[in-house]
């Protein structure tokens, strides 16, 4: 007898804890959003980057081409990418260049080396022969030592076996 008064304690117990009561609906009005202007801070300065700058040159010519695993052949979108900053390079003809070849974890130190070398030598020999003046471009390798992804995996390998080309000198540079 006192097993069931127990239970049934229990239950009631039980049955008030979970019952809620809806909470009162807010009944306050609420104000629609209003449209924001932006302040006129009197400058006329175009949004994006500064025209000469790193930041222009990555986002209107692209600073990557890259290669298939053990090659340091130009794909058709490579030379694309080449020309844009051979195009971006005649119009800021004080910048100068570095080329450095980069490559995925696979491979000996010295291999990768190599080839992140021949991968740079590609990308500057195809910059001079759009007409970009030899004197402009360094180029260097750094292998496998500066991955961009640093996970293993094929999508990982792709991004790091590149030639990233970066802005050096210039009157513009920041």
């Amino acid at each position: 007898m006192k097993i069931k008064l127990l239970a049934i304690a229990a239950l009631g117990a039980f049955a008030t804890a979970c019952a809620s009561t809806p909470p009162a609906e807010d009944t306050t009005p609420v104000e629609p959003p209003r449209s924001v202007e932006p302040a006129d801070t009197g400058s006329n300065q175009p949004a994006g980057p500064v025209p000469g700058t790193t930041e222009h040159f990555v986002q209107t010519a692209g600073d990557r081409v890259f290669f298939d695993l053990d090659r340091n052949d130009l794909s058709a979108e490579g030379r694309e990418t080449l020309r844009r900053q051979a195009a971006w390079l005649a119009s800021y003809p004080d910048a100068r260049i570095l080329i450095a070849g980069n490559c995925d974890e696979r491979g000996t130190r010295e291999y990768n080396l190599a080839l992140g070398a021949r991968r740079a030598n590609a990308a500057r020999a195809y910059l001079v022969s759009q007409g970009v003046d030899p004197s402009r471009i360094s180029t260097t390798s750094y292998g496998k030592e500066r991955p961009s992804c640093t996970q293993s995996g094929e999508r990982c390998w792709a991004i790091n076996r590149n030639a990233t080309t970066s802005i050096v000198g210039s009157s513009y540079t920041n």
